[in-house]
């Protein structure tokens, strides 16, 4: 768990939603990436409940540090364990329950390490669909992402869950994207042939107060800019026009889904009032940093890794009809995550 009141608040939020959490009740549960911005939310909230409704959590990472800063409030309970293992090599063990949220997920790891970016939405995602207890009555999350659409082609103003956009598939960039599909057709393929249940969060672009010190997106470098009180640096003309959404309205929807949403079927996940273009993003951290937007050209392994994608606006018809909406602003989002970057920094002041 990270430190600080805004990330406790958010915790507290969603374990307070009405989940019906009785029905993981004697069941294994697996989070795979349990230690990345969004799955360590996700495992705070699990195993927070987990003991009171009688399941058991496993939080999965290549990194037992990581795992053990972490978690370790949950280490001497009876229904948590860590888990340290590389995705891509077979689990060995059985879940009835699995959260598959182990990717790459920013641009300069798209670029450094290309392979590895493809083979944990492959082979990573081959080896946990495997590993589902067959018959149970668990349900597989698959997280995929916005990034599935690839480019507008001009002709809608958003993307709904039947769009298919252009993806120039001989790039290096394209690994992200292109693997996100064939995983999704992955899970297609194991609930017909080996009738796993699934689900399918298709993720917009995310910021939120557990993000990593290393993550190279245009979001969280112009928010780690707004915490050092600097000014924020845009490395294009800033009209690229995005959805975004706070952590922990992602991982909110990611439990909706998972005990609500229609089995085989993908849904795209983004924020309140959250479409803006990069520009307007950078600006709006710049005000609440009191600093300026400055324009910088990109190195080149940061151009490898950009998006290409100029317009890339989710529809969420689909899952506001299932019952969900996010409760997070853009503008409140960003706010409370520079507050809960400074308690993390700043502990003491906490």
């Amino acid at each position: 768990m990270f430190p600080g009141n805004v990330y406790s608040e958010d915790l507290q939020r969603i374990v307070s939603e009405r989940y019906p959490w009785e029905r993981l009740s004697g069941s294994r549960v697996l989070v795979a990436g349990a230690t990345g911005m969004v799955g360590s939310l996700l495992t705070d909230v699990l195993a927070s409940v987990s003991e009171e409704y009688g399941f058991w959590v496993t939080a999965m990472s290549r990194d037992r540090t990581k795992l053990e800063s972490l978690f370790s409030a949950y280490s001497s309970g009876s229904h948590f364990r860590l888990l340290e293992h590389d995705v891509n090599k077979p689990l060995g063990e059985t879940f009835d329950s699995i959260f598959h949220l182990a990717s790459n997920t920013h641009p300069v790891q798209y670029a450094s390490d290309p392979i590895g970016t493809i083979t944990a939405n492959v082979i990573g995602l081959d080896n946990l669909l495997s590993s589902m207890t067959m018959g149970g009555n668990g349900r597989f999350v698959f997280t995929s992402s916005v990034e599935i659409y690839g480019q507008n082609r001009g002709d809608v103003e958003q993307f709904d869950e039947s769009y298919c956009g252009y993806i120039d598939c001989n790039t290096l960039r394209a690994g992200y994207n292109e693997s996100k599909r064939v995983g999704e057709a992955l899970c297609q393929a194991y609930g017909s042939q080996c009738d796993v249940d699934f689900v399918i969060p298709r993720l917009s672009r995310l910021y939120g107060p557990s993000m990593r010190d290393g993550d190279s997106k245009a979001s969280s470098q112009f928010i780690k800019k707004a915490l050092a009180g600097e000014d924020i640096v845009l490395k294009s003309a800033g009209t690229q026009f995005y959805s975004y959404c706070y952590s922990a309205d992602a991982v909110s929807a990611i439990l909706h889904l998972f005990f609500r949403g229609e089995g085989g079927q993908a849904y795209n996940v983004s924020g309140l009032e959250s479409d803006v273009t990069l520009r307007e993003l950078a600006e709006m951290l710049a005000d609440i940093s009191g600093t300026k937007v400055v324009y910088e050209a990109p190195d080149s392994c940061e151009s490898a890794g950009y998006s290409k994608a100029s317009t890339a606006i989710l529809d969420t018809t689909k899952i506001r009809s299932t019952g969900w909406t996010p409760k997070v602003g853009l503008k409140e989002g960003l706010i409370r995550t520079v507050s809960s970057l400074k308690q993390r920094s700043d502990p003491e002041g906490i």
